[in-house]
């Protein structure tokens, strides 16, 4: 490949870039649950760019294009919510995923005080579930999401993002 991929804080030129790349990203995701209605399918724009002038957002780049993100907030209780990690298909298992992570959980450390990560993900996303696992995430219980689809609760203390691969 004649560029590489980097990693940056998301600006708010990048917010329809990350809606596309979302809608893109998460219909493997809709399709593996038999539910197009499923929570980054049925964002709005505007709420992509709420998220970006609010939240913790990370993008990846190949030249110009946005080919990955990922968002996080602190909640009330000290957890880093981490969410929307997305990485275009034709680059998926190169790493990019964890380096997004990596990113998000050092500034969400960092800059926002977070005491320890949380993420879900749908119960029958064996993919994800194996990234989150291998970066450190365990399992701490399960949820349902406002669309229906079962999830599973992961968690990994701050300061773990550190160390993983």
């Amino acid at each position: 490949m004649g560029m590489s991929v980097t990693i940056s804080a998301a600006t708010e030129q990048d917010a329809e870039q990350i809606f596309r790349l979302q809608y893109l990203c998460f219909q493997s995701e809709a399709a593996l649950y038999g539910n197009y209605r499923i929570d980054p399918l049925v964002q709005t724009l505007d709420s992509v760019r709420g998220e970006v002038a609010a939240d913790c957002v990370f993008v990846a780049r190949l030249g110009e294009e946005v080919v990955g993100s990922v968002r996080g907030s602190v909640t009330e209780d000290g957890a880093a919510a981490i969410g929307k990690l997305c990485v275009h298909p034709r680059l998926q298992g190169h790493g990019i995923g964890a380096r997004l992570l990596r990113a998000a959980e050092a500034a969400l450390t960092e800059q926002r005080g977070a005491k320890r990560f949380r993420l879900e993900a749908g119960h029958r996303s064996e993919g994800n579930l194996r990234l989150y696992r291998k970066v450190g995430y365990e399992a701490v219980g399960t949820s349902k999401g406002a669309d229906g689809v079962p999830m599973v609760v992961l968690e990994k203390p701050a300061g773990a993002y550190a160390t993983t691969a």
